[in-house]
């Protein structure tokens, strides 16, 4: 049967939640209920009777007690990023998206910083935020992704055609406006690079596949035109192109400069996404030590996972390119600022409500509503990193896997890598894609590519790892799997202690043009943590496994589940425990203590009030119908 759509809020809830927030509400037949209440995964149906927009932590409480009042099930919306849907599968919606305060702190003498209870909140003074029509065009603008690399922005766009060179003008100013400054199209000569002659640049993935053994690897800077010719890397497949159209003296300042402070501290709401964060720090650099001159600055940034994320991600794990040097992203937090089920706005950290702030670092949305977050931030002057691609065939592709294993083999913490398989342009072969990021210079990490790169199985399609900035990076696994807002998402996750010939033949086996598979390498410093909800068993995985799309994953682990922030939807109850193992039972000590009605069902949490396991779809909105069975 089709879903259909409940009723709005009745009038007279309507007017009484209006008349005790300061923030707005609107129900289901207002314009703005849509903006506010859709999310980037397309395969789910929103329930919600109504949205409620707070401006501060003292509205959130008058929500939560309304919502107890009148035996409504709230949800709560901060970047609606996660795939499991459960952000508007309430009720009621709690959309944070105006809890837009940031700032960033060096550390006070001693090495503390300034307690939320002690700073002004940004929000307090503001009668509202950005509008539902204008957070949509912001979203438009953190989703350009060209930032990451050029020259794969142009491999997967496929053959060039002047319409897509209009649209790719229409989006420049977008990119610079988001991006740190270091790819500009204005310098990239574009009216000489408009081929003439019709050929097809991407020629090459139709040419027979038994190409050479490539040349010794080396790093050239080459002036790479990606549509100067029918095959740009025929002649030298060895060759690694690097870009040369970044400006080499901001960077290779930043590269050179010594960091004052171990950290830095970054405050910011619960509506802030994880890129413009990213963006501020990266634009609020600290002072620094270099032998340029008495000027030097660099960037500090979270252990943020990947573009794109919500700040949901600081709760459920966060696991991304600077993890294996400095942790997750809930290890790097210190306090919060949330509400919890009985309406009380506290402050937790490691001295305040102890038990609270061991469960919410891995479990937080199933325990409250966290409104302002601080978290430790750690400098990242430049990184080394890019992509390696190559073309996808079953017949070579475990051996380009198990070379990227073997590679891997006792990395230092300062080198993340993954695996992509994925698809190529339209109309071409699916691709593989190796992903570097050495938390360092050129020098440091060179050493890590020639090894990555020296596979012969099949040539480097395109080679573009050089020295960039992390905020750059950080769009780059999204570059590659070219997500759209409104697709239908599903993602199965697992960590395993080991990546064996039998998981990596049977991906390649399973995999097709569309879903993409993606291995990472986990570790490094992961494991140095244990004072979260999240076990040394999962921390202690060798690598993640995810699949992406409407696919099932027959890898198991002995492990359980993945990280939280991996879950997605429809999860089986011992899967969700499993991200938890030997630490399951006193989480659920803390749920009940401080949730002891299951309010904040509308999340991860697998347990009914009663504490027996329930169906994952009872807590998360519904899949369309003509989806739901196959159409």
């Amino acid at each position: 049967m089709p879903v259909i759509a409940p009723p709005c809020l009745p009038k007279e809830l309507h007017e009484e939640l209006g008349s005790i927030i300061r923030g707005e509400v609107f129900v289901r037949d207002d314009s703005d209920f849509v903006e506010y209440s859709s999310i980037f995964n397309g395969n789910v149906v929103c329930t919600a009777q109504a949205v409620a927009c707070p401006l501060d932590a003292e509205d959130v409480s008058k929500i939560i007690l309304f919502c107890s009042k009148h035996s409504l099930s709230p949800s709560v919306k901060a970047g609606g990023y996660g795939t499991g849907g459960w952000a508007i599968g309430g009720d009621l919606i709690i959309d944070v998206s105006k809890f837009v305060e940031i700032g960033i702190e060096a550390p006070l003498p001693g090495g503390g910083y300034t307690s939320l209870q002690e700073q002004d909140v940004i929000n307090k003074l503001k009668d509202s935020g950005p509008s539902g029509k204008r957070r949509r065009e912001e979203d438009s603008a953190l989703r350009f992704y060209d930032s990451a690399s050029e020259q794969v922005a142009n491999f997967l766009r496929g053959p060039y055609r002047a319409r897509e060179r209009a649209r790719f003008s229409h989006n420049s100013g977008a990119c610079r406006f988001w991006e740190s400054g270091e790819s500009d199209s204005s310098n990239s000569n574009s009216d000489e690079s408009v081929r003439t002659d019709g050929g097809d640049p991407f020629g090459y993935l139709d040419a027979p596949t038994n190409f050479p053994a490539p040349l010794p690897a080396s790093v050239t800077q080459s002036a790479y035109n990606p549509r100067a010719g029918p095959d740009p890397w025929s002649t030298r497949s060895g060759t690694l192109i690097a870009n040369s159209n970044l400006p080499p003296v901001p960077l290779n300042l930043a590269s050179h400069a010594e960091p004052i402070y171990p950290h830095a501290y970054v405050t910011f709401g619960a509506g802030m996404r994880q890129k413009e964060i990213d963006t501020f720090t990266a634009g609020h650099q600290l002072e620094a030590r270099s032998l340029a001159g008495p000027n030097a600055t660099i960037p500090y940034h979270v252990p943020f996972s990947a573009h794109p994320v919500g700040s949901g991600v600081m709760l459920l794990g966060g696991f991304g390119f600077l993890s294996r040097l400095h942790g997750l992203s809930i290890d790097s937090l210190v306090e919060v600022e949330m509400v919890t089920a009985d309406g009380r706005i506290l402050i937790v950290n490691e001295q305040e409500h102890p038990d609270l702030w061991w469960a919410l670092r891995g479990a937080g949305p199933a325990l409250g509503v966290v409104t302002r977050y601080k978290a430790k931030a750690f400098p990242v002057p430049v990184v080394f990193a890019g992509n390696l691609l190559y073309r996808f065939h079953r017949a070579t592709a475990p051996s380009l896997i198990r070379h990227f294993r073997d590679c891997v083999k006792g990395a230092p913490h300062e080198l993340y890598a993954n695996v992509l398989l994925t698809a190529g342009p339209e109309g071409k072969d699916s691709l593989i894609v190796v992903q570097m990021c050495y938390i360092g210079p050129k020098e440091k990490g060179q050493e890590y590519l020639l090894a990555l790169s020296s596979w012969d199985g099949e040539r480097c399609l395109l080679n573009e790892v050089h020295e960039k900035s992390f905020l750059n990076q950080q769009d780059s696994v999204a570059q590659v799997l070219r997500g759209k807002p409104g697709r239908q998402w599903f993602i199965r996750s697992a960590l395993i202690t080991s990546l064996p010939d039998e998981i990596i033949n049977e991906t390649v086996m399973q995999f097709a043009d569309t879903p993409p598979w993606l291995f990472e390498l986990a570790g490094g410093a992961i494991p140095d943590f244990d004072t979260t909800c999240v076990p040394k068993s999962q921390r202690e995985a060798a690598f993640t496994i995810a699949a992406l799309h409407q696919w099932e994953m027959s890898i198991d682990d002995d492990r359980g589940g993945p990280f939280p922030s991996f879950l997605g939807r429809h999860e089986p109850p011992e899967r969700t425990m499993g991200c938890y193992g030997s630490n399951w039972n006193r989480l659920v000590d803390v749920k009940k203590k401080y949730d002891p009605n299951n309010l904040f069902r509308n999340s991860l949490w697998p347990l009914n009030a009663d504490l027996e396991p329930v169906d994952p779809r009872t807590h998360e909105p519904p899949t369309p119908h003509f989806l739901q069975f196959g159409h």
